[in-house]
C-alpha cells in the first residue's frame, strides 16, 4: 500500500545580502538603513545597520504563498529607509526614504537556481534623491509540513492541535541599537480568499491541492504600522478572486504545443492569457476523436474509415489491448466547407480484402456544437452495426463527434482533410521553443609542470577548446618561467551552450607549436555542467585545477574507453556561464528579443503581440525546380522571440486559407515579428531529406504598431533569386499589439539600454559576436530539425538572415542610396539656404533677415525657436505617416534593377563554383570599385591633414599667414561687441548677388593652398 502523498507549503525566500552607495540621510553624512519587504500583503523587515552607506545585512526573510500558481503575476516590493531614532537630526518625525525595487513574480527562481542580483533603487516620485542598489536572492521552495502541522481534516483520527505557543522575542545585541516600532515582524496571518471559478473543464490544471489552510487571524491582536511603511490593506486580498481555468500542455488551446519539460503544480509557469481567437475567420471542422473498441472478432490490423460527404479518412492501425480491445485514440478533423448529414464510421480489417467489423452511422444534424471555452466532450460507447449472415459483427467502439473551429484545442494534433494521409507527420501545425542558450566564458590562466621536448627553444604552447562545432585557440603565452614550469595567457575564449549542459563537455587540449607540427602536451575533459552560473559582473567566479592527462588518453575517450592515466602537468581554468548577455541569433537590426539569458534579469512584459495568419494568394504554380508535384503545399511559420510556431499544410491549393491565431509576451517593443511562407516539399520524402522551399517573408516591427488596434493587410511576399526577384504571391496577415503597461512606463523604455547590462560593462567584439551567432544559428537549427515535425534548416537559415553578411554587389549600392537619403534633409537645407542667398524669392529672405536680427539681438531664443520648428515638422509629417505596417520594399533594396551578372555573384558560395575567368573579371570588377573607395578616402585624409596644416608649420608663410589673421580676429571681437559681428557677418553672408564675386572666396582659396601628405606617398 503506498503512502499518501506529503503535505507541502510553498514559500518565497528572499535574502537581503548588501547596498551599496546609499544616500546620506542622517545629517551627518551617513544613514542607519533598513530594508522593509513586502509580498502579498505580508510585511518584513531587517535588522538597522548603524551608520553605514554601504551596509550589510545577510538576513533571510520567508513568506508563505497562498497560491503558487498566480505567483508570476504578484510583485515583491523592496524598500529601504534610514531609521530615525539612529543619528537621524532631532525632530525626524519619520524615516527617511532611501530607495525601493519592484519585482515582478516571472523574475522569481526555483531553490538551486538563484543568483545574487544587485539591483538599481528606484525613487518614489519625481522629487526624490536616490541612488545606490541592492543585493538580493530571491527564490521559492515547497517545504514538507511536519505531523503537527499538517491540515486539519487530512487525518480523521488526529486530534485537534493545540494553539501555538508564544514566544518572546531574542535579545538584541547591545552593539545594534533597539529595534523602532517598525522593526516588529509585521506578518499578519493570510486572510481567506473567496476564489470562483468560471468554467470547469474536464481537463484543468489542479492549483496547489495540498494548500494548508490559512491560520485563523487573531482578533485580539493589533499590529501598528509606522507612518512610512504603513499601507492601507487593499480590498483585493478579500474579494473574488477570479481564477481563469487552463489546460496541460496536451490541450493547449488553439494550434500551439508548448514545448519543454514537465512540471508539478507547485512550480512556476509563466503562462500567457487565453487566446480570444478574434482576429481569424472561424472555420467550421466536423471533429472525430475515436478512442478505442471492444469486442471484435479477431483480425490483423485493425483501422477505422471515417466518411463524410467528399472526405474519407483511414486511422493508423490500432495498437493491440488485448482480447479484441484495439486502440487508436486519434482525432480527425472534416471541413464543413461543403455539409453533408451523414457521418459514417466503420471499423475494417488489416488483411487484402478489408474485412467490415461494423459500423456507425451519425446524423450530423444532431451533432453537439463546442464553443470555447467549453470542455472536451466526453466520448460514449456505441453499438458496431451492419455486416452479414456469414460474418456477424459484434464489438462496440468508443467516439466523440462533435462541430467545433480551429480554436478547439483538439485541432492542432489532428488529422486533417486538407493533408495527405501519407504526409500527416510533416503537415500539423506545432509551436516550437529555441533552446535556451548561455554564452560560456573559460579564462585560460596558466599551466603548470608541462612536459616540454627542449628548454632552449622559444616557446609557443597554446591551449584549444573544443566544445561540440566549436574550437577557439589562445595566442602565445604572455609570460613564461624561467625553468618553463608556469606559463600564463590570461585569455578569454567564448562559447555557446545550451540546455541541457549534461549532455556536453568540453574538451581542452594543450598544444605545442613551436615545430612544424602540433605535439599534444596533454589534455582534459571538462564537463559543462562543472561551470558556475554567473548573472552579475561583480560576482566572482573561482578559478580551478585540471589535471592533464595523455593525449592517447583522449583517442580513448573518444571512442568509448575508459579514461586515462598519467600525470601531464594541470591548467588553471576559470569557467562560467554568463547569464547576464542576451544570445544573438537574429541580426541586430530585426532582432526579436533582447532579453538576458537568466530569468530572474527579466523585466515584466509591456504588451502581448497576436497574430492572425489568415491565407494567402496568388502563390506560384510550382515550388521550384525539384519540386515533386506542380501545386503548391503551403505553410506559414512565424518567429517572435524564442517561440517559433507553424501552421498546418493546405495541400494542393494555390489561395490556401489557415486562419490560426498566435500570441507571444513583448517584453520590448522595438523588436521585430519575422512571418515567411514555404512550399512543404517533405511530405513527399519518406525520409525528410528534401528541402522546403521558400517563398517570402514579411517582417513587422512591432514599435510601428497602436496599441490596440487591428491591422488586416495584405503583404507582398518577394523572393529574390539568380533569376531576378519575383512576386511569389501576397499573405494576408492580421496584427494586433496589446500594450498593457502605462504610458510612462512605455515612454521610459526608450530611454533605456535596448541589450542587457553585461553588454556595455563587459562588452564583446564585433567580429566574436558574428562568430557566436553563426555558432548559435547552428544550434537553434539542429535542435528545431529534432522536433516533430521537424523544422527544417533551410527554413530556420531564411528566418534568421544566415546570408546577411555575405558580399553583395546590391546590397551595397542600398546602403549607399539610403546614405544618401539620410543626407536629402541636409541637401535641402543647403539648398535652401542657396537660395535665400541668392535672392530667389525676396519676401522670403526679407523675413530670414528679420529673424535673424531677433534671434542675434536675443540668443536665449535660439534652442526654443529650433525646437518648435521641429516639433512643427513633426506634425506636418504626421500626414504622411504609414496607415498600415509595410512589408518588403524592392526599390529599397535595389532588387528591380539589378544586373543577371550581379545576382550571379550573389548567389555565388564561398569559396566561389564558378570558372576561372569568371572569378578574375569579378575580381577586376572590385578592383575598379575598390580604387574608387580609396580615392575617396584619400580626399577626406587630405583635408584632415590641411586643418593640421594652419599650425604644423609645413608651409611658414601659412602658417604666419593664419597666426595673423587669429590675431586681428581676436582684437576685433575684443573690441566690437559680439552681437554687432553677428549681425555683420550674417548680413555679409545674405548679402545680394550683385555684391557678390563669382569667383571662389578667399578663405577657400587659402585653405585649398595648404599642403596635404599626399606628396609623400609611394
Amino acid at each position: 500500500m503506498t503512502s499518501p502523498p506529503a503535505h507541502t507549503v510553498s514559500k518565497l525566500a528572499v535574502e537581503v545580502v548588501d547596498a551599496r552607495d546609499l544616500v546620506p540621510k542622517d545629517g551627518h553624512g551617513t544613514s542607519s538603513p533598513f530594508v522593509v519587504v513586502e509580498f502579498d500583503g505580508h510585511r518584513k523587515r531587517t535588522h538597522t545597520v548603524a551608520r553605514d552607506l554601504n551596509p550589510q545585512w545577510n538576513e533571510r526573510l520567508e513568506f508563505v504563498v497562498a497560491n503558487p500558481a498566480s505567483m508570476v503575476t504578484q510583485e515583491l516590493d523592496v524598500e529601504v529607509y534610514n531609521d530615525k531614532r539612529m543619528g537621524s537630526p532631532s525632530g525626524a518625525r519619520k524615516n527617511h526614504f532611501l530607495g525601493r525595487v519592484r519585482i515582478c513574480g516571472s523574475q522569481f527562481a526555483r531553490q538551486g537556481e538563484e543568483a545574487l542580483i544587485y539591483f538599481p533603487l528606484e525613487r518614489r516620485s519625481l522629487l526624490s534623491w536616490i541612488r545606490g542598489e541592492i543585493g538580493l536572492k530571491v527564490y521559492y521552495y515547497d517545504e514538507p509540513l511536519s505531523e503537527e502541522a499538517k491540515p486539519v481534516g487530512s487525518d480523521p483520527n488526529q486530534a485537534p492541535a493545540p494553539p501555538p505557543s508564544t514566544e518572546e522575542p531574542k535579545d538584541v545585541p547591545p552593539d545594534v541599537p533597539a529595534p523602532t516600532e517598525a522593526a516588529i515582524d509585521t506578518q499578519s496571518p493570510p486572510l481567506v480568499s473567496v476564489v470562483v471559478v468560471e468554467k470547469t473543464p474536464v481537463q484543468t490544471a489542479q492549483v496547489n491541492a495540498n494548500m494548508v489552510p490559512p491560520p485563523s487571524p487573531d482578533p485580539t491582536t493589533v499590529e501598528a504600522y509606522p507612518p512610512e511603511v504603513r499601507k492601507m490593506q487593499t480590498p483585493a486580498c478579500t474579494e473574488r478572486d477570479r481564477v481563469f481555468s487552463r489546460r496541460f500542455i496536451g490541450g493547449a488551446c488553439g494550434p500551439r504545443v508548448l514545448s519543454g519539460r514537465f512540471v508539478d503544480c507547485n512550480e512556476l509557469v509563466d503562462r500567457p492569457p487565453l487566446a480570444t481567437y478574434d482576429l481569424v475567420e472561424p472555420m467550421q471542422y466536423l471533429f472525430v476523436r475515436v478512442v478505442k473498441a471492444r469486442g471484435l472478432r479477431p483480425c490483423e490490423s485493425p483501422h477505422v474509415k471515417i466518411q463524410a460527404g467528399p472526405h474519407t479518412r483511414r486511422s493508423l492501425p490500432g495498437r493491440d489491448g488485448g482480447a479484441g480491445s484495439p486502440e487508436w485514440s486519434q482525432v480527425f478533423a472534416l471541413s464543413q466547407c461543403k455539409p453533408d448529414s451523414r457521418l459514417e464510421i466503420s471499423v475494417r480489417g488489416g488483411g487484402p480484402g478489408e474485412a467490415f467489423l461494423g459500423g456507425v452511422c451519425f446524423d450530423l444534424t444532431d451533432v453537439p456544437v463546442r464553443d470555447q471555452p467549453d470542455g472536451p466532450l466526453a466520448p460514449q460507447w456505441y453499438r458496431l452495426e451492419g455486416g452479414r449472415d456469414d460474418a456477424p459483427v459484434t464489438g462496440d467502439i468508443m467516439v466523440a463527434v462533435w462541430i467545433g473551429t480551429q480554436a478547439d484545442e483538439s485541432f492542432a494534433e489532428a488529422w486533417n482533410a486538407d493533408a495527405t494521409y501519407v504526409s500527416y507527420t510533416y503537415t500539423r501545425s506545432k509551436v516550437y521553443q529555441s533552446p535556451k542558450m548561455w554564452y560560456l566564458r573559460a579564462t585560460v590562466i596558466e599551466a603548470q609542470d608541462l612536459r616540454l621536448a627542449a628548454a632552449t627553444r622559444p616557446y609557443d604552447v597554446r591551449v584549444k577548446i573544443q566544445l561540440g562545432i566549436q574550437a577557439l585557440c589562445t595566442r602565445r603565452p604572455t609570460a613564461v618561467s624561467s625553468s618553463a614550469s608556469s606559463i600564463s595567457w590570461m585569455e578569454d575564449l567564448m562559447f555557446v551552450a545550451s540546455e541541457p549542459f549534461s549532455n556536453h563537455e568540453m574538451i581542452v587540449q594543450v598544444e605545442d607549436r613551436a615545430t612544424k607540427e602540433p605535439v599534444m602536451l596533454g589534455h582534459a575533459v571538462v564537463p559543462v555542467a562543472s561551470a558556475e552560473q554567473r548573472l552579475d559582473e561583480r560576482q566572482a567566479v573561482a578559478s580551478r585545477w585540471f589535471n592533464l592527462e595523455e593525449a592517447a588518453a583522449l583517442a580513448g575517450c573518444r571512442c568509448g574507453g575508459g579514461p586515462g592515466g598519467g600525470y601531464y602537468g594541470r591548467l588553471n581554468l576559470r569557467l562560467c556561464l554568463e547569464g547576464g548577455y542576451h544570445v544573438m541569433d537574429e541580426a541586430a537590426h530585426v532582432c526579436s528579443d533582447f532579453r538576458p539569458t537568466a530569468k530572474q534579469l527579466w523585466k515584466p512584459a509591456v504588451g502581448v503581440l497576436e497574430l492572425g495568419i489568415l491565407g494567402a494568394r496568388g502563390l506560384p504554380i510550382k515550388g521550384g525546380e525539384e519540386a515533386a508535384t506542380s501545386s503548391t503545399n503551403a505553410y506559414c511559420v512565424a518567429k517572435y522571440g524564442k517561440k517559433w510556431v507553424r501552421t498546418r499544410t493546405v495541400a494542393d491549393s494555390f489561395d490556401p486559407r489557415w486562419n490560426e491565431q498566435y500570441m507571444w509576451q513583448v517584453y520590448d517593443p522595438c523588436t521585430v515579428l519575422t512571418v515567411g511562407v514555404f512550399d512543404n516539399c517533405r511530405m513527399f520524402d519518406a525520409a525528410g531529406d528534401r528541402p522546403d522551399y521558400r517563398i517570402g517573408k514579411v517582417r513587422i516591427r512591432v514599435s510601428t504598431l497602436e496599441s490596440n488596434r487591428v491591422y488586416t493587410t495584405w503583404y507582398p511576399m518577394l523572393h529574390l533569386q539568380p533569376s531576378g526577384v519575383m512576386k511569389m504571391g501576397e499573405v494576408q496577415l492580421a496584427i494586433r499589439f496589446a500594450c498593457s503597461a502605462p504610458f510612462p512606463d512605455t515612454w521610459a523604455m526608450y530611454a533605456q539600454p535596448m541589450l542587457p547590462r553585461m553588454h556595455y560593462l563587459r562588452p564583446i567584439a564585433v567580429w566574436k559576436q558574428e562568430v557566436l551567432r553563426a555558432w548559435a544559428i547552428r544550434m537553434v537549427a539542429e535542435w528545431l530539425e529534432q522536433s516533430e515535425p521537424p523544422l527544417g534548416q533551410e527554413v530556420v537559415h531564411y528566418m534568421l538572415d544566415v546570408d546577411t553578411q555575405s558580399w553583395s554587389i546590391r546590397r551595397s549600392r542600398a546602403n549607399w542610396f539610403r546614405v544618401l537619403c539620410v543626407l536629402a534633409w541636409a541637401f535641402g537645407l543647403a539648398r535652401w539656404v542657396d537660395d535665400i542667398r541668392r535672392w530667389r524669392n525676396p519676401t522670403t529672405t526679407v523675413l530670414v533677415h528679420v529673424l535673424y536680427l531677433v534671434l542675434v539681438w536675443y540668443p536665449e531664443l535660439v534652442v526654443p525657436t529650433a525646437s518648435l520648428y521641429l516639433s512643427l515638422i513633426g506634425i506636418w509629417y504626421c500626414r504622411f505617416r504609414p496607415r498600415v505596417p509595410t512589408g518588403m520594399d524592392m526599390g529599397l533594396s535595389q532588387a528591380n534593377m539589378v544586373a543577371a551578372n550581379d545576382l550571379d555573384e550573389e548567389f555565388d558560395p564561398v569559396p566561389s563554383t564558378k570558372p576561372a575567368e569568371v572569378v578574375r573579371a569579378r575580381y577586376d570588377r572590385l578592383r575598379k570599385m575598390a580604387a574608387q573607395a580609396q580615392r575617396l578616402l584619400g580626399d577626406f585624409a587630405a583635408q584632415g591633414e590641411r586643418v593640421q596644416a594652419l599650425v604644423s608649420w609645413r608651409d611658414p608663410r601659412a602658417t604666419r599667414l593664419f597666426i595673423v589673421a587669429c590675431l586681428v580676429v581676436a582684437l576685433v571681437l575684443y573690441v566690437v561687441p559680439h552681437k554687432m559681428v553677428a549681425v555683420g557677418l550674417g548680413f555679409y553672408f545674405l548679402r545680394h548677388p550683385m555684391f557678390r564675386d563669382p569667383m571662389p572666396p578667399a578663405s577657400l582659396n587659402f585653405f585649398r593652398r595648404l599642403p596635404s601628405l599626399t606628396d609623400r606617398m609611394l
